[in-house]
């Protein structure tokens, strides 16, 4: 079985990587959830109620952008940051660090294939989200929405993703790579292969 040496430019990379879409996820979280438009502006509502104030209910969800953009700056924030370590994580290659995994190489086993093409498709969607937010953010309004509804669809490959990755990971820790985790951490194997 195949170990891969774990440089310092590639657990640099891995690491900047997981923790921007981990932020990125957390804020998409917090906006489908508990700083969702709708549930803001009822706990507006709620408090005006207490205070015998009335607002209209176009004011209250305008508002609760107001109260939630915020959060939206940080998310645009963290995704300049993951376009700018992926493009370095994109040119890495050319000068032989952090090869790209081809699923198409003969000799592949099932297991290296199916992993290298979760790769592919990984960094190909990044891609496509990271476009379409920088396109919503600088590129022409007549494209905007199409832009927002593409770039939102991130959601329906990253949790999957996430979920393939560590379960992967905590296999391959168990069972024939003791010792992963330790390694993409440190860059140092704390047990050899039997």
């Amino acid at each position: 079985m195949e170990r891969r040496n774990y440089s310092k430019a590639y657990r640099v990379m891995h690491w900047l990587i997981a923790f921007c879409m981990l932020f990125l996820l957390f804020t998409i979280f917090l906006r489908l959830t508990w700083m969702n438009k709708e549930n803001v502006a009822n706990i507006i509502q709620d408090f005006l109620k207490e205070k015998s104030v009335s607002m209209d209910r176009k004011e209250l969800i305008v508002l609760a952008k107001q109260i939630r953009k915020p959060m939206w700056i940080w998310h645009s924030y963290a995704g300049y940051a993951l376009s700018f370590i992926i493009a370095i994580r994109l040119i890495l290659p050319f000068f032989g660090q952090m090869k790209f995994l081809n699923p198409f190489q003969k000799n592949l086993s099932l297991k290296n294939r199916f992993q290298y093409w979760v790769y592919l498709v990984f960094y190909v969607c990044v891609v496509l989200s990271l476009i379409t937010g920088l396109m919503m953010e600088f590129g022409p309004t007549n494209l905007e929405e199409l832009m927002e509804e593409i770039h939102v669809l991130s959601l329906y490959y990253l949790i999957p993703f996430l979920v393939i990755h560590l379960g992967g990971v905590l296999m391959a820790e168990f069972t024939t790579h003791k010792g992963i985790i330790s390694e993409i951490i440190s860059g140092k194997r704390k047990s050899q292969d039997k």
